[in-house]
């Protein structure tokens, strides 16, 4: 494949698209190893150096380790829950992120409802701190993201359900691969929007109301896929 065959995708974005691909359609477990650089450049027909720089970034998403003077290698997760990811999830494919929003409305939206009725007092103020905290972050992707991550978490966790906490963990990972591949670690949308919608969600927990605290929810990830989907239309119209 031509190493820009999308005008609009950078060329290691697509490198990094057709590795996790591979990784997949070869049956690879965490810790097996890769072809070399060179190889998986010649054997998807990309240049070295977009394929070097593709590897990095999944790296840095923990989907592959390099480790200096043995090779590349398909990363072992930090968990058990989290070695299938490896097998089906694709962080640039749209169709996946899609699916992967409607899953969050599903889990998320539950969680919130459960938070409303099951929150303890210290889990309220850890909900409001972490999203008075986002607000406060809305300068700094990086901030923020940490924050953000703080607030669903804390969200789950007050839920009292441990299997819906494990899930929350587990999206929070696929939308951290594909905010890092699509958009070069950056973020889809507004954060002052995300980080009011945080507030209103705290208040909604914190006011008992399990509906109000659901469909917050469910209007905060609403408006976070409206955004990222605008942001790739925004790609759309010519390169970055």
């Amino acid at each position: 494949m031509p190493e820009n065959l999308d005008p609009y995708r950078p060329g290691y974005e697509l490198v990094a698209e057709q590795l996790v691909t591979y990784i997949a359609e070869q049956g690879l477990r965490p810790g097996d190893r890769m072809p070399t650089e060179k190889a998986l450049a010649e054997l998807l027909g990309t240049g070295r150096s977009v394929t070097r720089e593709a590897i990095k970034v999944l790296a840095a998403v923990g989907r592959l380790q390099t480790r200096r003077g043995a090779g590349i290698f398909v990363s072992v997760p930090t968990n058990q829950q989290a070695d299938d990811q490896v097998g089906y999830f694709r962080p640039t494919d749209l169709q996946h992120v899609a699916m992967l929003f409607d899953h969050r409305r599903l889990i998320e939206a539950e969680s919130a409802r459960l938070a409303a009725t099951s929150a303890r007092p210290a889990q309220v103020h850890a909900i409001r701190t972490a999203a008075e905290a986002s607000v406060a972050a809305r300068q700094d992707h990086e901030l923020f993201r940490q924050y953000d991550r703080t607030f669903h978490d804390a969200v789950a966790e007050a839920s009292g359900n441990v299997f819906l906490q494990a899930a929350v963990s587990k999206l929070r990972d696929f939308k951290e691969q594909s905010d890092r591949l699509l958009f070069a670690g950056g973020l889809p949308g507004s954060l002052e929007v995300a980080a009011q919608q945080h507030v209103h969600i705290a208040e909604a927990i914190a006011a008992g109301d399990p509906d109000k605290a659901s469909t917050a929810m469910i209007q905060h990830i609403d408006t976070t896929q409206a955004q990222f989907e605008q942001r790739i239309r925004d790609r759309l119209k010519g390169p970055l």
